[in-house]
């Protein structure tokens, strides 16, 4: 027995020798790398088990905080109302553990073109509703649509992330959402903070805020949310600061919210009163629901990336890159297949189009960078895509999208 459990220590420790040379590795070839790093290939073991294209999950893990502004009358409490439910997003998409305290891998997988999620929240709220599709590939984005018709509540957007490399690894988030509130007729452009990573040289990675994000609403209410991180002398991680004030009154705020969106904040009135304390860490998350594996679509992340999840979490490195190599090969297949034939794929949920007014009229235009490829695509939800596909699935006929339908990713089913 103690022969096995010695042999096991050293294969442990050479496993993380292993790890270690490798990512220092990957780190020197990301700190010499020109351009977007999504391109880069990261070593099999930082991967985590799941697609990028389930992070629109964490915008609705609070279905009764997501439909809660619908509830409230008074203009600028319905502003507070959707500040809150997006403080509520921030914590569990960003951070390093999970609920049971084990550290999280750090690079989610790089969706393929065409990619969808599926899901659906059921509580107290009612149903809230999940679209999600990769609608790009290079440059990467992805397009989502929330739900919930009981409170007639609706939030649509597009995240283009843009990685490089700047004193350590940095993302800045293009695109945005727009919530919708039926009720009040009433819209609120949300933009995304940047993200850097600390704790490279150390292997302790940790997400870390940064910068400006802004929620304005067609009413004249605009919330200001400033993020920082623990400074070299004095702070604290995970730290905000945020202003809801009218857009012709900047300089009076009317609420003021300030604390970790890791764990707690307080909210102060205009004149410095203390209103309320929220602490994050209480709040329930309500389980999202999918339909089974073997149901799904042969697009739906959870089937296209199976054999590639359970190398993950058999920590089988070798198998990782396998499967992850026999999706991405065959993908570069179907755009020389695309491109030969003079074909484009086919969005299966969402369109492209050249022009938002709602977000045109309500952005906050800043001296930022010069505009990139990111910045000219804008995705909005299809209806008439989503209810055909409803009236097919009711009468039973599979998409005709693409011509190999047994294969969203381009091979047989019997090959996975």
């Amino acid at each position: 027995m103690s022969v096995t459990i010695a042999s096991s220590k050293c294969d442990d420790r050479r496993d993380e020798q292993q790890h270690k040379s490798a990512w220092f590795q990957f780190i020197k070839s990301v700190a010499t790398f020109k351009g977007d790093l999504a391109s880069l290939t990261a070593p099999p073991f930082l991967l985590a088990p799941q697609s990028i294209v389930e992070y629109s999950t964490y915008w609705s893990e609070h279905p009764s905080l997501f439909v809660s502004p619908a509830r409230e009358e008074c203009v600028q409490k319905r502003a507070l109302r959707v500040l809150q439910w997006f403080l509520s997003t921030l914590r569990h998409q960003h951070a390093s553990k999970d609920e049971n305290g084990k550290r999280k891998k750090m690079k989610p997988l790089n969706p393929f073109l065409g990619e969808i999620f599926l899901g659906k929240w059921q509580d107290d709220a009612g149903i809230t509703h999940l679209v999600t599709e990769q609608v790009s590939h290079h440059p990467p984005a992805t397009a989502f649509k929330i739900w919930n018709d009981t409170h007639g509540v609706k939030l649509e957007g597009h995240v283009a992330p843009k990685a490089y490399f700047s004193s350590t690894i940095n993302i800045e988030r293009k695109g945005y959402s727009i919530l919708h509130i039926d009720k009040y007729n009433e819209d609120y452009w949300i933009t995304m903070p940047k993200v850097h990573v600390e704790g490279i040289v150390t292997l302790q990675v940790v997400p870390e805020l940064s910068g400006v994000s802004y929620i304005r609403s067609s009413s004249g209410y605009t919330s200001r949310i400033h993020y920082s991180s623990k400074g070299w002398i004095k702070g604290k991680s995970n730290t905000f600061t945020a202003s809801i004030y009218r857009d012709d009154d900047e300089n009076n705020p009317i609420y003021v919210l300030e604390g970790r969106w890791c764990d707690s904040y307080t909210i102060k009135d205009g004149k410095g009163k203390l209103v309320d304390t929220v602490n994050l860490t209480s709040l329930q998350r309500t389980p999202l629901q999918v339909a089974p594996v073997e149901a799904q679509h042969p697009l739906e992340s959870r089937r296209a990336w199976k054999h590639v999840v359970n190398a993950i979490h058999a920590n089988d490195i070798f198998a990782v890159g396998h499967e992850k190599g026999k999706i991405e090969n065959a993908q570069r297949t179907l755009r020389r297949q695309e491109k030969e034939t003079g074909e484009t794929w086919r969005r299966r949920y969402f369109s492209q189009v050249k022009e938002d007014p709602i977000a045109e009229k309500l952005s906050i235009k800043t001296k930022a960078a010069p505009l990139d490829e990111h910045d000219g695509m804008i995705w909005k939800f299809d209806d008439e895509k989503y209810k055909r596909i409803l009236d097919d699935q009711r009468n039973g006929i599979k998409s005709p999208t693409h011509s190999r339908f047994d294969s969203g990713v381009g091979f047989l089913e019997s090959e996975m």
